[in-house]
């Protein structure tokens, strides 16, 4: 019976931070499920286009990719989401593959990063060993990518469990708003802030919203409130740790 993995991420336009991330997570999965291929879908159809026209690459979506496992024969399919949260683009993946429902032997859908109570306590123990050792008067102030999507709530979850340390998690496109973590900075005698993004690739939003000088960027903000601030362009994907939670809840769905 032939059987595969379809690993699929929103995508990033970055090559070099696509490489350090997405195919590191691709690799990881490979390693665990040596007998499985696994196979890449993209979830943004404007990140497609972009690496289409800038590299020549074609990325196929979740719908592209199941047809041509359909085609070659392929009986089980097991897609692994990279995404963080239960969103829009979560969703995406969920409504292309319900179309292949009958046309499979078994078809199943793994859950994104944050799911459950234990994917929380993990992905906060991970933030926590990685970036709350940062010194007297430091903090670090992750940046999630937020959603319109009602499941944004995971963000202002996952930064309430964090409370009492010295790393924190805001929002560029809903809540916690950058503005209510510095409050809380503030609060805390914090005087040094780091910055790193709670997204799966080190990309557009990390880049640009995060750490450029430009206007209405995190870091520029956080300098003309006076604070010492230092950037650091590492995706989640590059955590070997990250990855074993995405292993995790594929695990969950083959075995």
């Amino acid at each position: 019976m032939s059987k595969a993995i379809v690993v699929v991420s929103f995508g990033t336009t970055y090559p070099e931070t696509r490489r350090k991330t997405i195919e590191a997570c691709e690799q990881a999965i490979q390693e665990r499920f040596p007998a499985y291929p696994v196979y890449r879908a993209f979830t943004s159809n404007v990140v497609r286009r972009r690496i289409k026209k800038q590299e020549g690459l074609d990325i196929p979506t979740v719908k592209e990719v199941l047809d041509q496992l359909l085609e070659a024969g392929t009986e089980e399919v097991y897609i692994q989401p990279l995404h963080v949260i239960l969103g829009s683009e979560y969703e995406k993946i969920l409504t292309q593959a319900k179309e292949f429902e009958s046309a499979f032997k078994k078809l199943v859908v793994a859950k994104p990063l944050l799911n459950s109570q234990e994917d929380y306590e993990a992905v906060k123990d991970i933030l926590l060993e990685r970036y709350g050792h940062e010194g007297q008067d430091a903090a670090t102030v992750l940046m999630g990518h937020g959603s319109q999507h009602y499941a944004f709530t995971a963000y202002a979850a996952l930064d309430h469990m964090l409370k009492g340390s010295s790393v924190y998690v805001g929002c560029v496109e809903s809540y916690p708003p950058v503005e209510l973590i510095e409050q809380e900075l503030k609060k805390d005698g914090v005087r040094e802030v780091h910055l790193a993004p709670f997204m799966l690739v080190a990309g557009d939003h990390a880049t640009n919203d995060m750490s450029s000088d430009e206007e209405g960027s995190w870091y520029r903000f956080f300098k003309e409130q006076g604070y010492e601030v230092k950037a650091h362009l590492v995706g989640l994907g590059e955590y070997p740790e990250v990855q074993q939670l995405y292993i995790q809840h594929l695990e969950e769905i083959i075995e």
